[in-house]
């Protein structure tokens, strides 16, 4: 395994390697307005969701690496402790990396972009009236994490109202997620987009104990067909359906495809002897 330690590696390499190795990441497109209330436009990647009573959002407009200089985001939110943030999805992908473009302080990258001002309700800065959703928030704090080219500075925002683009939501008037073909900021040049080709689900055992790996039949813990994937699925009932399991491969086979379904029931009795 190949191991590294960060003091002993350039800024650029270990910020590829954390980028690259910690992903996807959801894109904040981030709304601000200076001193003088020209607005400025941006979207982060180092951005998610922390609270939900209260509902806070943090975003990190960090330090530039290759000089150390700050972002106006950040300046802004300084002076002016309110934010939009917009989520990002495929539609308007190309529009939020051209908004990512440095331009020099004072230029509008709503204009630059093509993206649209909207005036929101309860704070300065404009909403982006394409993105689907927008949260309008209050600036808590700015936590800085360090003076160093690269030092994160964490912006800290309550969400004071959300606005939700309707096109996004389902019968029951919840977000649907095969609807949002949400994008995600990978390493480099690369992003993912999950929309209904590659999105799946997984149960979460949060009412039902799961039997675990160590309870499996040695049949099947020790199959040369069965993945971590599908031993998890088949971990994750209540109570194990019998220790008399097969262990053919060309059953494993099947049970496979089974699990591939979702099928676990289905899976479990054709494992059984």
């Amino acid at each position: 395994m190949k191991t590294l330690l960060p003091s002993e590696i350039t800024p650029v390499q270990l910020q590829t390697v954390m980028q690259t190795a910690i992903s996807p990441r959801p894109i904040a497109l981030a709304s601000t307005i200076n001193k003088d209330g020209k607005s400025n436009l941006s979207p982060f990647s180092f951005f998610n969701m922390f609270s939900t009573v209260p509902p806070i959002l943090i975003f990190s407009p960090s330090r530039r690496v290759r000089d150390n200089t700050t972002k106006h985001t950040l300046e802004n939110v300084l002076k002016v402790p309110e934010v939009v943030i917009g989520t990002v999805n495929f539609p308007i992908v190309q529009q939020i990396s051209l908004a990512s473009t440095e331009y020099e302080n004072g230029v509008n990258e709503f204009i630059k972009s093509g993206l649209t001002m909207k005036d929101a309700d309860l704070v300065q800065p404009k909403l982006i009236e394409e993105c689907p959703v927008n949260f309008e928030c209050e600036v808590l704090e700015v936590k800085s994490l360090g003076d160093q080219g690269g030092a994160g500075n964490l912006v800290i925002c309550e969400v004071k109202k959300i606005h939700i683009r309707e096109e996004y939501l389902n019968e029951e008037g919840n977000l649907d997620q095969t609807k949002l073909d949400m994008v995600a900021r990978l390493g480099g040049n690369w992003y993912s987009r999950n929309n209904d080709n590659n999105l799946f689900e997984v149960p979460k055992p949060l009412v039902t104990k799961g039997i675990g790996f160590d309870l499996l039949p040695n049949a099947i813990k020790y199959s040369k067909i069965f993945t971590g994937n599908d031993l998890g699925m088949l971990a994750n009932v209540e109570v194990l359906p019998s220790e008399n399991c097969h262990d053919d491969e060309n059953i494993h086979l099947e049970v496979q495809k089974l699990l591939l379904e979702s099928k676990i029931e289905e899976a479990w009795k054709l494992l059984i002897k």
